[in-house]
């Protein structure tokens, strides 16, 4: 698989830069949620370089302890230190004429990526307890699920190895971002699944993938992978309903059920994602009731039984996320009387973006 799986504008935007970028031996830093696909990206480029038949070594720089991560990726002489009963190579040393993707580069020490940085402008470093410098042709390709700017103004990463790292950056969208590989990704997934465990997928619902469509991925790829290894291997040889996932993703979604309209807010999370939240667990509530609720024009969503949130089900269907934004805001408003402080605080935004939206969307009382 020469490529990352998708079909969305993101991805195949990636899938470019990949190809450009790959040739050449420019540094890479890819950034991302946990979860999104860095090494995978990180392996691409490796597997479409000059250096595909060299090394490509995996460093995981948070997991490794502060106190032997220099002597893991520059090795170390005989004698260095207590227990340094040999010479060691390093994982440099190790990936040279090949890549080395540094992974969660933004867990590396300061003192360490002072000798990243040097490497990167000479080839060169010193083991630990050496004297002698140690020249190796290596490219390096880092990811991290951290804001390197803001670690960078935090003094938490230096500022010059952060910009020699960022010549080219390769940015992978959330999964919930980008909702039409969600079921690019779930047939490749399955069908992988299936074949190596010698199981039988007879396919899903549309309810079911249409729940898994809106999901809030917050694990990403992973976590998707996750789900499809579990109702492949928990229901073989039967067709998967909403009921099958959902209790699959029992805990998470039993989580997600307990929280407010809108979720707490962190740093990590934008304005956008809060919405896509709330909108997946409205849309949730309208799944669950689905088959419970009839007129005479079709089959009709609502929200809590309120019949004041109904939507027609074809209308759903055709609706983007805009579309949902302003009905579910006409809702808290009818529900709220048009206090606009209390559904700002419902939607966990100023009342400012509040009046903004019900101008954008043209809303009257």
């Amino acid at each position: 698989m020469m490529e990352l799986l998708g079909n969305s504008i993101q991805i195949k935007e990636i899938n470019e830069i990949i190809r450009q970028v790959a040739p050449t031996d420019i540094s890479v830093l890819i950034t991302g949620e946990s979860g999104t696909g860095k090494e995978v990206v990180a392996n691409k480029i490796h597997e479409l370089s000059r250096r595909s038949g060299k090394p490509f070594i995996t460093v995981n720089c948070g997991a490794i302890p502060e106190g032997i991560i220099e002597s893991e990726l520059f090795g170390h002489q005989r004698g260095a230190f207590t227990g340094a009963i040999e010479t060691r190579e390093g994982y440099f040393e190790m990936a040279d004429k090949g890549t080395i993707f540094l992974d969660e580069i933004g867990d590396m020490p300061l003192a360490t990526q002072v000798k990243i940085l040097r490497v990167l402008e000479t080839g060169e470093f010193l083991r630990v307890g050496g004297n002698k410098n140690v020249n190796v042709d290596v490219r390096v390709v880092a990811a991290t699920n951290k804001n390197l700017a803001d670690e960078v103004i935090s003094r938490n990463f230096r500022e010059d190895l952060y910009f020699r790292l960022k010549l080219v950056n390769i940015h992978i969208p959330p999964l919930r971002e980008r909702k039409s590989d969600v079921i690019v990704l779930f047939e490749y997934f399955i069908k992988n699944i299936s074949e190596k465990n010698g199981i039988t997928f007879n396919g899903i619902d549309e309810d079911a993938m249409d729940f898994l469509t809106n999901y809030v991925w917050y694990g990403n790829a992973r976590e998707l992978r996750n789900l499809c290894e579990s109702i492949v291997v928990l229901h073989p040889d039967k067709k998967i309903t909403l009921a099958d996932v959902k209790k699959n993703l029992r805990h998470d979604y039993t989580q997600t059920r307990q929280l407010p309209a809108v979720p707490f807010v962190t740093k990590d999370f934008s304005e956008k994602d809060i919405i896509l939240r709330a909108l997946f667990e409205l849309k949730t509530d309208i799944l669950d009731i689905k088959n419970t609720l009839k007129n005479k024009g079709g089959e009709v969503y609502s929200m809590n039984g309120d019949s004041d949130f109904i939507i027609n089900r074809d209308r759903m269907k055709n609706m983007d996320s805009e579309e949902i934004d302003k009905e579910v805001l006409i809702y808290l408003l009818k529900l709220h009387d048009w206090d606009i402080k209390r559904v700002s605080d419902n939607l966990n935004q100023s009342p400012r973006n509040i009046y903004r939206k019900i101008k954008k969307y043209d809303i009257t009382k």
